[in-house]
């Protein structure tokens, strides 16, 4: 069995769950009634927040050009 460090920060997150997808051929639906996130213009306290709502459905599929 492979021995694997834990992400550490979000971008590693990503790939890695991209990879494992990938190699699955997976597909991922989300099904979102009002959802409402708050994304920050920048990094700090200091920063404005724009509102981004969602209703409807995500899908997120993977592939590989390789």
């Amino acid at each position: 069995m492979e021995n694997k460090i834990a992400p550490q920060t979000w971008p590693e997150l990503a790939v890695g769950l991209f990879d494992q997808l990938t190699e699955r051929k997976a597909e991922i639906v989300y099904e979102l009634e009002n959802l409402e996130v708050q994304v920050p213009s920048k990094v700090g306290g200091e920063a404005s927040h724009a509102s981004w709502k969602f209703n409807g459905i995500m899908k997120i599929r993977t592939s590989s050009q390789a």
